[in-house]
């Protein structure tokens, strides 16, 4: 008996040991052979340098907070399964008269949120209250805004309702519709639905309807849909349907490539939350000032809007956390996205990051992994609709270990560029496959902020070569998130680090050739020396709005810099506006200083006018609409 005892013993030991072996193996697996020092503990539980990595649960998330909630006799139930949750609910009708860029009215009246749940009475809304037309038609549209009990404002949604009492939530359009990637013979109409449909636009008669991409008979929740085949530069109504409900809009094509006619287009960046409470933090966004400069750059009837990186606090390691908050800066622009498209690119701050526990009260950070699924890259075009014209990935390059399989995060969405009219934009990412902690990287792996790694590189070599052979291309505009000289706010980072070329990207334990100073004088090579049509510089990251002229003259060096020297053939400008609603960085003293010919603190609207040869620019503060600036560009 005891020795079938001892057996059973071992038997179960050995068990537990290839059980935890296949933990561990399944751990080892998840690691990209792009980082070091990582390696699983006996639990399966990755650490680096000892340091377990990290996994907190943020207290709101998209799916914990956009919920559909019930019908009532009254109006609705909301609740978030969290009894710990407490604050209020705004809530209001949309007008039926519906205004060109639809705005929810507020009742006078709120819902307060109890152990997680919330009545909102839309049965008081009847009346003169009733802007909506529920009690005769059965159906309004609900605006509402979630507020903890801090104050903060976390969330505004809006729902179709339909009945009299009993009250039920109809299908719904949760997210947009927006218009994207406006050609000059069609767009991309993008937007989420609370329940799977099959919606279809329709535009001059014709109906135009997205392909479900699960194959799903009843539809999806996500739909980008493809309207083609229309002429250039002319408007058009476009009507998005969705089981009985319909919305109409309207969107203006691009002209005709290599059109001379004139046109102006809006840039910014940088409007993650700022102080001072209310609109400025919509959980993570700053949505006082963003609301103010899509609503001047419609005014000035911008064809499009360029936003260059940071628009959400992001750096969490949480994906449902950021998509919260990308939700929100997409929420805030909607009524103005139905018209013009805003054009995104990548910046630090929509990190999503793998967190390690570390010295420093952030950890260590990586970019999160699997990269096919959970990087940050791919949660940022998993958000965004955008061309898909840019490179591959760093998969590879000289410095990639392994050329069987893929080993980098894409470049899908997150790097690209479009033309309108005799204008191209070229969108770059400096925070590729970014490690925020840079003091790690020689350890961990990764790139430091504001490096441009080799294959995009590459690629911005071929596509400025081709942009210059393009006859239809008079001007290009490079929009980037860091600028190459920072004027207030990041000398110890960007393109500069304090002109240390030592800071470099390290792949698999081996730093790359090239350190950053030297990385951006390639970069300045290929946009200034190898090209005549790139006119500007938009850069953002820097809490300000500044106008750098870099010329033959500009000192871009630290004093004792031994390494090979770049020689400027002609000149460009350097414009960095983070002013859109960050918390602000003043001037500083730095080797190019006496070049910068404008400095601002001021929330900034840049907008350009392109008018054949020649190019303006008007910077406009939108919250007081003064005038900062009007400068020619070319």
């Amino acid at each position: 008996m005891r020795q079938y005892s001892i057996l059973c013993s071992l038997i179960l030991i050995n068990i537990c040991v290839l059980a935890q072996s296949e933990v561990v193996k399944k751990a080892y697996n998840q690691i990209p052979i792009v980082f070091s020092n990582i390696v699983p503990d006996n639990e399966g539980t990755l650490t680096f340098n000892g340091g377990k990595q990290i996994d907190k649960h943020p207290f709101y998330t998209l799916s914990n907070i956009q919920i559909t909630p019930e019908g009532t006799i009254e109006g609705l139930l909301f609740d978030f399964k969290n009894e710990h949750f407490s604050g209020i609910i705004y809530y209001g009708l949309y007008s039926k008269e519906l205004p060109k860029h639809p705005q929810v009215v507020y009742f006078k009246r709120r819902a307060k949120i109890s152990n997680g749940r919330a009545l909102v009475n839309i049965a008081v809304l009847k009346g003169k209250y009733d802007i909506g037309g529920w009690e005769e038609t059965g159906t309004s549209k609900l605006g509402y805004r979630i507020v903890n009990n801090f104050g903060r404002i976390i969330y505004d949604g809006q729902l179709n309702i339909e009945g009299k009492g009993p009250f039920k939530v109809g299908l719904s359009i949760i997210e947009g519709p927006f218009v994207n990637k406006v050609s000059d013979q069609g767009a991309t109409i993008s937007l989420k639905t609370n329940k799977p449909c099959s919606p279809f636009v329709v535009v001059n008669n014709r109906e135009y309807r997205a392909q479900s991409r699960m194959m799903n008979p009843m539809g999806d929740i996500y739909h980008e849909i493809n309207v083609h085949h229309l002429i250039a530069d002319s408007t058009y109504e476009y009507v998005v349907s969705y089981g009985n409900y319909s919305e109409k809009y309207q969107f203006k094509t691009a002209p005709k490539p290599g059109s001379r006619q004139a046109y102006v287009f809006a840039f910014a960046s940088d409007s993650r939350a700022g102080q001072g409470g209310g609109e400025r933090d919509i959980y993570g966004t700053n949505a006082y000032i963003m609301k103010k400069m899509a609503a001047l750059a419609v005014k000035y009837e911008a064809s499009f809007f360029q936003f260059t990186g940071d628009m959400i606090n992001g750096c969490s390691h949480s994906i449902d956390e950021t998509n919260l908050q990308f939700v929100n800066w997409k929420r805030n622009l909607q009524s103005f996205w139905h018209y013009i498209p805003f054009n995104v690119g990548f910046g630090n701050h929509e990190a999503v990051v793998t967190i390690f526990k570390g010295e420093s009260k952030y950890g260590v950070q990586v970019d999160k992994f699997p990269f096919q699924t959970n990087s940050a890259e791919r949660i940022f075009a998993n958000n965004f609709v955008n061309p898909i014209n840019g490179p591959e990935s760093e998969d590879g390059a000289a410095y990639d270990p392994d050329l069987s399989k893929q080993n980098f995060p894409s470049y899908k969405e997150n790097v690209f560029y479009y033309t309108h009219g005799n204008t191209a934009i070229v969108v770059l990412n400096s925070n590729y496959w970014y490690t925020p902690s840079t003091y790690k990287i020689p350890e961990i792996g990764g790139n430091p902020h504001g490096y441009i790694m080799d294959n995009q590189l590459n690629w911005l070599k071929q596509t400025i070569d081709l942009l210059e052979n393009d006859s239809n291309i008079d001007h290009v505009f490079v929009t980037i998130h860091t600028p190459p000289f920072p004027n207030g706010g990041h000398s110890k980072d960007d393109m500069w680090y304090g002109g240390n070329n030592r800071v470099r990207p390290t792949v698999a334990g081996i730093p790359v050739e090239k350190g950053i100073i030297e990385r951006r004088d390639e970069f300045l090579n290929i946009i200034i020396n190898k090209s005549t049509k790139v006119v500007a510089l938009l850069c953002g990251d820097e809490h300000n709005y500044s106008r750098l002229k870099i010329t033959k003259k500009t000192s871009i060096y630290p004093e004792y810099y031994s390494g090979k020297k770049l020689k400027i053939s002609r000149s460009i400008w350097q414009i960095t506006n983070g002013s859109a609603g960050a918390p602000y960085y003043g001037q500083e003293d730095l080797p190019w200083s006496s070049y910068v010919e404008m400095f601002s603190t001021q929330y900034a609207l840049n907008l350009i006018y392109i008018d054949g040869n020649t190019v303006k620019m008007k910077v406009i503060n939108p919250d007081t609409l003064e005038e900062i600036e009007t400068v020619n560009l070319k």
